[in-house]
């Protein structure tokens, strides 16, 4: 089974903004050089996709709503989203914070049939989450994700294994993993067209045309996929980036923009259980030429004040940059869980105090949004007492 949500962001956004259902709907920084993280069905029928420039959607939708992202909230919605998951099956297998693998091969005699299995996930997604999930049913991974795919939005679809193979050949053959734009011109120049196509070509054609992956195309145009559920590891890394809407070489601005990212970050992080041994930083430079700098620290850590600390330095150990600064990143590395993790107290007292203050920050941003309690160098100009 494999369970998607229906433009994530969007849906989640419009929870608390009820009058916006049925609108062009874009979550996303209203910024010619950031980039749509969700687009709503009605905007995505302007031609609006996710990843694509800020400045090119909203040319093609000027009546779209633009929100800016709330990536806690998402996260905070994902962890609800993935225990109920978990209620139904051990075996899921997250893909993204908004989709998932569910092997319910073994929750059949306690829960029924397949079918009643993703009507009640869809149900409970909708009453508890008040968002719609899309969910495709299938005896493969490869061919459930091309149902959830075919039923969005709000949808389910069920392909039995005496139709897998049919419904497959009546597909185009940019539906198989692994054929994108420039494969698919490779094989239509040879007038592979359709899935039917690729399954009717002999494997040792389709090798001399694409190589190693020839095979597992040719195995994929029959339903071949015997790669199982893996439960859920835990995430490598986590981390924030941000592009500026100026290239800028300002060491105060690009300070202040690595402790915003750090914040950001360490949020994420305790929001997870998680803390990480390893700090890196990322710079994209005004030719897109991109380095990353990274350093393992002696005792794990959650706080954004630690983590920026490592940043600056990391940042120092640059030297002098002689192009200026497009887009910077903070990412937390090798991590561990918090519960699982002995963490060493500080000789420096203050360690621990900024810990326990951005525990409280956390508590705060809860109850009243993220922006109610800021550090001082974060608030927006204007925005402090007169």
């Amino acid at each position: 089974m494999h369970v998607d949500m229906d433009a994530f962001y969007v849906s989640v956004e419009l929870r608390t903004r009820p009058e916006l259902r049925g609108k062009p709907v874009i979550v996303g920084f209203p910024a010619d050089r950031s980039v749509v993280l969700s687009a709503s069905y009605e905007a995505r029928a302007f031609g609006v996709k996710s990843a694509m420039p800020m400045a090119v959607a909203s040319r093609m939708c000027p009546q779209a709503v633009i929100i800016e992202p709330r990536h806690k909230l998402y996260y905070e919605v994902s962890a609800q989203l993935m225990a109920i998951f978990g209620s139904v099956t051990e075996l899921v297998e997250p893909l993204s914070v908004d989709e998932a693998f569910l092997d319910v091969t073994g929750a059949i005699r306690r829960l029924g049939a397949p079918r009643g299995i993703g009507e009640m996930i869809r149900r409970q997604v909708a009453s508890e989450l008040g968002i719609t999930a899309s969910v495709g049913i299938a005896e493969s991974k490869f061919v459930a994700k091309i149902a959830s795919t075919r039923c969005k939005p709000d949808g389910l679809l069920l392909i039995g294994p005496d139709e897998t193979v049919p419904y497959l050949h009546s597909l185009p053959v940019g539906a198989l993993w692994g054929v994108g734009a420039k494969t698919a011109d490779v094989l239509a120049r040879m007038g592979i067209r359709t899935v039917a196509d690729v399954a009717a070509t002999p494997v040792s054609t389709l090798k001399r045309m694409l190589g190693a992956t020839g095979e597992h195309v040719h195995q994929l145009s029959w339903g071949i996929d015997h790669r199982a559920v893996t439960p859920v590891r835990l995430e490598k890394s986590i981390g924030a980036e941000e592009t500026f809407a100026v290239d800028t070489g300002d060491d105060a601005l690009l300070h202040r923009e690595i402790l915003r990212l750090s914040h950001r970050t360490a949020s994420r992080l305790r929001s997870s259980g998680m803390v990480a041994r390893t700090i890196a930083l990322k710079l994209r430079f005004a030719d897109f030429s991109t380095i990353t700098r990274s350093r393992t620290v002696q005792t794990p850590v959650d706080s954004a004040q630690l983590i920026y600390s490592v940043a600056l330095q990391l940042l120092e150990s640059v030297g002098d940059r002689t192009m200026a600064v497009r887009l910077v990143g903070v990412r937390a590395e090798q991590l561990e869980e918090a519960a699982r993790t002995s963490l060493q107290l500080s000789i420096d007292r203050r360690d621990e105090n900024w810990r326990a203050a951005e525990q409280a920050l956390d508590e705060v941003a809860r109850k009243f949004g993220s922006k109610s309690v800021l550090p001082a160098r974060l608030m927006e100009p204007g925005t402090g007492p007169q």
